[in-house]
């Protein structure tokens, strides 16, 4: 194991000047043992009961987050892959509170990859409204699908594009946007020894410049009388108020708007750090912002169901599951031989690079239809037609791919194991013949 590099020393000069008398706390902080922390999700309702072995109380800012027992592994676990919980450290979480999603809301979540903010902000959403979630590296852009697929999201659509493209495609359209936007990282010496040895005392003036190209583009997509929230995990002022105050000179239409994060404190002037000295996290810097003008809520489109979607929306019914309600009023699309659901709200995706277009829901075969396992991690269990709950070594069986003993009617079946979600399988001369998708299997 490497020697931990020793923190940058105009770092720390820097952190002198503005912490004064709290510096050596501070810097202490940065030799502790990170905060690591998981979020439930509250669209699994045995989350907590099945991450109970890794949960050491709760995040005091974010309403489903819990700190992690030292020297625990959750992300190896069976909860883990059915979306029970999103590992995310706990600082992380502030920027989707302070952002408040609310059900019907039409939101860009504009700096993505890999999916802790969108993922909560996904719930908060509860299924309604629309979630757009943005990273311009294609290969970061689809793990964050992968990650809202897990879980469970069901409005929300991947798109990899600079925020200049998105903003040309969507003037004036989100209701609120999250642009946590890439930093110099100083928030992470501590969680990843590895970036004290990539800092360098410009960093923070070449991460201002970019995050003033990002944050502008945001305000041009951002609707009138929408919120904007701009978060980094670093500590210098250049990068975080240093920011706002230039995008505030920049944008007279816009002004701070204060808000309170139990545990982590008040704005001021609409901006708050979280230091790790202060309270059980890496740090973060969170600032949140209204657009001036009257706020007019997005009309959905109306919902057309075409002749050959009813009938495979009907088959999809009568072989796998029952609609739930939030699917109900969704558009329904073919690309290929798949069809998917999209939120009658969301804004058309149409020249940008899309890598998850919305809820799949099956895969179309010449005489057959193929349930797709992004459905079965968005659908309530009770939906389904049949399910199998599996013990928890048959559960890992099931992950790494297995056929798995199962009695039963024959036909499509959801798997699962303390009432979560795995995927699914069918039922067929007394086996459960496995569908996880190869990517998602666990090595044998």
């Amino acid at each position: 194991m490497s020697a931990v590099l020793p923190l940058p020393e105009k770092f720390i000069e820097n952190m002198r000047k503005m912490l004064g008398e709290d510096t050596p706390a501070f810097l202490r902080a940065l030799e502790d043992a990170p905060a690591l922390a998981l979020r439930l999700n509250p669209k699994r309702p045995g989350a907590e009961e099945a991450a109970s072995a890794f949960i050491d109380g709760p995040v005091p800012w974010a309403e489903h987050g819990r700190y992690l027992k030292p020297d625990v592994k959750p992300g190896a676990s069976v909860a883990h892959a059915a979306g029970a919980f999103y590992l995310q450290e706990a600082s992380a979480m502030a920027s989707a509170s302070a952002l408040d999603a609310r059900p019907g809301e039409v939101i860009l979540d504009l700096c993505a990859a890999p999916g802790g903010k969108s993922t909560q902000i996904a719930a908060a959403m509860g299924d309604s409204g629309a979630l757009i979630s943005n990273d311009p590296e294609p290969a970061r852009a689809r793990a964050l699908a992968g990650n809202l697929e897990r879980m469970g999201a069901m409005h929300a659509a991947v798109v990899s594009a600079l925020p200049g493209k998105l903003a040309a495609r969507w003037p004036e359209t989100f209701d609120a946007i999250l642009t946590d936007a890439p930093c110099s990282g100083e928030g992470m010496f501590r969680r990843d020894p590895d970036a004290r040895g990539e800092w360098s005392p410009a960093a923070p003036e070449g991460c201002a410049r970019r995050q003033a190209e990002i944050l502008d583009q945001a305000a041009r997509m951002l609707k009138p009388g929408g919120r904007l929230v701009y978060s980094t995990c670093t500590f210098n002022r250049q990068e975080n108020e240093g920011s706002v105050l230039h995008f505030l000179d920049r944008h007279p239409e816009f002004s701070p708007e204060d808000f309170e994060l139990p545990g982590a404190g008040r704005s001021e002037g609409g901006m708050l750090r979280l230091w790790p000295h202060r309270l059980r996290g890496d740090g973060h810097f969170v600032a949140k912002l209204r657009k001036a003008g009257e706020w007019i809520p997005t009309q959905p489109a109306a919902i057309r169901t075409d002749r050959d979607t009813a009938a495979l929306l009907r088959r999809l019914s009568e072989e796998v599951c029952a609609l739930p309600e939030a699917l109900e009023s969704m558009n329904f699309f073919r690309l290929g031989d798949r069809l998917y659901a999209r939120p009658a709200c969301r804004p058309d995706l149409d020249g940008l690079k899309v890598i998850s277009p919305g809820l799949c829901l099956m895969r179309v075969g010449r005489s057959h239809i193929e349930p797709e396992h992004a459905l079965a991690m968005a659908l309530p269990p009770e939906c389904t037609r049949r399910t199998a709950e599996l013990d928890a070594g048959e559960a890992a069986a099931f992950l790494r791919g297995e056929v798995i003993p199962c009695g039963g009617e024959k036909g499509w079946t959801l798997a699962t194991h303390l009432g979560l979600p795995l995927g699914w399988g069918k039922v067929s001369e007394g086996s459960l013949k496995n569908h996880l998708p190869k990517g998602l299997r666990r090595p044998r």
